[in-house]
C-alpha cells in the first residue's frame, strides 16, 4: 500500500503544496495558491492607510486559504485517497510573526484592531524595527550578554524581539491586547492541530533561545522596556519541540479545510530555507546549503560550537540532532532582480520579449550570458534590502558603480547577479576564516532551478563546483520529509530525519564548474567589492544619511 506525505511551503508571495511518495521522494502532484493580499507594503487593506518605509505585512487569512485551496487541489489532481496521506509538514518564511488572542485568533481579524498596522503579520522582510534592533544590540553589548556572540554579535531587525519591541514602542495598546506573539510557522501548526507548539530551531535562530539557557533573561528584557520583562511568560509560553517531532494531529475543522483525515500527523514547522537541508541531503559537516530565492540563506552543520562574527545564528541540534547548525544570509537576491525587471528595464526590451514570446528575465539572461566577466565595467553592492550577514544592518542600501551613457539593461542585470555572488563569497570566506570549513555547496530555490547564468556566475565567483537539489520545490519537499517523520514507522513513514532525508531527498547529476579565465577576472572584481563593502558598510555613513533624509521628508 503506497504512503504519501504533504509538504506545505509558505513563501513570500504564495503557498505551495506538494504531494510526495514517502518511499522515494517522487513528486506526485503540486498546487500553488497566490496570496490575495500578497506583500502589504504600501496601503493597509480595508482602510487604505499608507504604511511607512520599510514596512512589510501580510494577512493570515491568506495562509488559511492555502490550506483550503491547494491541499484539496493536489488530492484531486493526483487521485490519491486521503487515507493514504500519512503526514503533513510545513515550512514558512521567517522571522514572520503575528499577535493573537489566547485561542490563536489574529488581532488583525478583529474589527477593533483591523485598522492598526501592528496588529497584522510582520513579514520577514519588515525592516522598520531597526531602531529596536540597535537598542537590543547596544544593551547586550553593554551587559556582555553571553548569547550575543552566538548571533554574530548582532541581532537583526528581522528577528522576533526586534519586531515585538517595535510593537510595544509604537502601539502599546496592540502589544497589551496580544495574548500571544507567535511565528507564523508555529501559528499554522496551531490552526491545523489545535496545539500551540513552537519549534526549537526557529526559536533558536529568530528568538535568541538556546537549549542551555532558554530565552534572554527577564532582567535584560526589562532593561529594554519595563513592559517587556514578562513577554516570554505572558506571550510566548508554549511547548517547545524539535524538528522531526510530531506537533499533533489534524483537527476536525482542519480536516474539513484540507480534505484530509482528522488525526493525520502534523510535524513541527521548519523555517523555509532550512527545509532545503533535507531536500538536498546536506546533512554532513561542511556541506553548505544555499537557498536562492527572494533572499538567500546559507546553512551548514558542524560538530564544534565555534562562534562566527557576522553570522545570523548558531544553534545546537538546529537541523540534525547532535550537530550545531549555522545560518547566514543575504536580505535580497531574487528581490533585487525583480526590482530591476519591474522598474529599470526600457520599453524596447519589453517589446522584444513580447515579440519573441519569452519573459523579460529570459531575454536579459540571454543577453547577459553573451558578456565576458568585467566587460560591462560595473560593480554592485547587493544591499537593496539592507545587509543580513555579515554587517547585520538593515539601514544600508544598494550601490551601482561604473555606469556610463553606454550602460545597458543586460549590463546591469548581470552586475546585480554578480553582486549577490560576491555577497555569498564574503559569507563563505567569513565562515572559513573563523574555523568553520565549507567543503561543498549545494544550491536550491527558484533561482538555482531556473537561472543557469546565475549558477555559472556563482561557480566562477566562488571558484567552487555547485550542485543543485533535484527538486524544483526544495522547500515543500523538505517539509514533506518532516511530515513523513512525524508519522513514524508505525504510521507508514520514517523513523528519523536522517533516514527520511536519505530516502526522499537528492541532487541532480549536473554540476556547475568554475571557468578558470572567469575566476581570474572575478577575483579582481571581488577585491574591489570588498573595498566598497568595508568603506560603505563600516566607515562612511552616507547610506544612513540618505535614508534618514528620506524618512524625514
Amino acid at each position: 500500500m503506497p504512503s504519501y506525505a504533504i509538504g506545505i511551503d509558505f513563501g513570500t508571495e504564495s503557498g505551495r503544496v506538494l504531494l510526495v511518495d514517502v518511499a522515494d521522494g517522487r513528486e506526485i502532484a503540486t498546487a500553488v495558491h497566490a496570496y490575495a493580499n500578497g506583500v502589504i507594503d504600501q496601503l493597509l487593506p480595508g482602510s487604505g492607510q499608507p504604511l511607512p518605509p520599510d514596512w512589510a505585512l501580510q494577512d493570515p487569512g491568506d495562509y488559511i486559504a492555502v490550506l483550503q485551496q491547494a491541499i484539496p487541489a493536489v488530492l484531486q489532481e493526483s487521485g490519491v485517497d486521503a487515507a493514504d496521506v500519512i503526514g503533513v509538514g510545513i515550512d514558512f518564511t521567517s522571522c514572520t510573526i503575528l499577535p493573537t488572542l489566547r485561542d490563536g485568533a489574529p488581532l488583525c481579524r478583529l474589527p477593533q484592531w483591523r485598522g492598526e498596522p501592528h496588529a497584522w503579520v510582520k513579514l520577514w522582510k519588515h525592516h522598520a524595527a531597526q531602531p529596536e534592533a540597535d537598542r537590543i544590540n547596544d544593551l547586550a553589548l553593554a551587559r556582555q550578554e553571553p548569547w550575543l556572540e552566538l548571533y554574530g554579535g548582532k541581532i537583526s531587525s528581522e528577528w522576533f524581539f526586534s519586531k515585538a519591541l517595535q510593537m510595544l514602542d509604537e502601539a502599546p495598546a496592540v502589544y497589551h491586547a496580544a495574548e500571544r506573539i507567535i511565528e507564523a510557522a508555529d501559528w499554522i501548526v496551531w490552526q491545523l492541530t489545535g496545539r500551540e507548539v513552537r519549534c526549537t530551531s526557529t526559536a533558536g535562530f529568530k528568538a535568541i533561545w538556546q537549549a542551555e539557557s532558554g530565552y534572554p533573561s527577564a532582567s535584560f528584557l526589562a532593561a529594554l522596556h519595563p513592559d517587556f520583562a514578562n513577554i516570554v511568560e505572558a506571550k510566548m509560553a508554549a511547548s517547545l519541540q524539535p524538528l522531526g517531532s510530531r506537533a499533533g494531529g489534524l483537527t476536525e475543522e482542519a480536516a474539513a479545510w484540507t480534505g484530509l483525515r482528522p488525526g493525520t500527523p502534523v510535524g513541527v514547522a521548519v523555517i523555509d530555507a532550512f527545509s532545503a537541508v533535507y531536500a538536498g541531503q546536506t546533512t554532513a559537516p561542511g556541506v553548505m546549503a544555499i537557498i536562492l530565492g527572494t533572499s538567500t540563506c546559507h546553512m551548514l552543520i558542524a560538530k564544534e560550537k565555534i562562534p562566527v562574527p557576522g553570522v545570523t545564528g548558531l544553534v545546537k541540534d538546529a537541523f540534525i540532532p547532535g550537530y550545531y547548525g549555522y545560518e547566514a544570509g543575504q536580505a535580497a537576491t531574487g528581490d533585487i532582480l525583480a526590482w530591476f525587471v519591474r522598474r529599470g528595464v526600457p520599453p524596447v526590451y519589453h517589446e522584444e520579449a513580447e515579440r519573441r514570446g519569452i519573459s523579460l528575465y529570459a531575454l536579459l539572461e540571454e543577453a547577459a550570458a553573451q558578456q565576458r566577466p568585467g566587460a560591462h565595467g560595473l560593480l554592485a553592492l547587493d544591499w537593496w534590502n539592507g545587509v543580513r550577514s555579515t554587517l547585520g544592518d538593515a539601514e544600508l542600501s544598494g550601490m551601482l558603480v561604473g555606469a556610463t551613457l553606454a550602460t545597458t539593461a543586460p549590463d546591469i542585470y548581470r552586475t546585480l547577479i554578480e553582486g549577490t555572488a560576491y555577497g555569498t563569497r564574503h559569507i563563505v570566506e567569513n565562515f572559513e576564516r573563523h574555523g568553520v570549513p565549507v567543503t561543498q555547496i549545494v544550491a536550491a530555490g527558484g533561482l538555482a532551478e531556473q537561472n543557469r547564468l546565475l549558477m555559472q556566475i556563482y561557480a566562477d565567483v566562488l571558484n567552487r563546483e555547485l550542485r543543485v537539489v533535484k527538486s524544483g520545490q526544495a522547500g515543500a519537499l523538505g517539509a514533506a520529509v518532516l511530515g513523513a517523520v512525524a508519522a513514524g514507522v508505525e504510521g507508514g513513514g520514517h523513523p528519523d530525519l536522517l533516514t527520511a532525508t536519505q530516502t526522499m531527498g537528492g541532487l541532480r547529476n549536473e554540476a556547475f564548474t568554475p571557468i578558470a579565465e572567469h575566476v581570474a577576472i572575478y577575483d579582481q572584481l571581488y577585491a574591489e567589492y570588498s573595498r566598497l563593502y568595508q568603506y560603505f558598510g563600516k566607515e562612511n555613513e552616507v547610506m544612513k544619511t540618505l535614508r534618514r533624509l528620506r524618512n524625514e521628508n
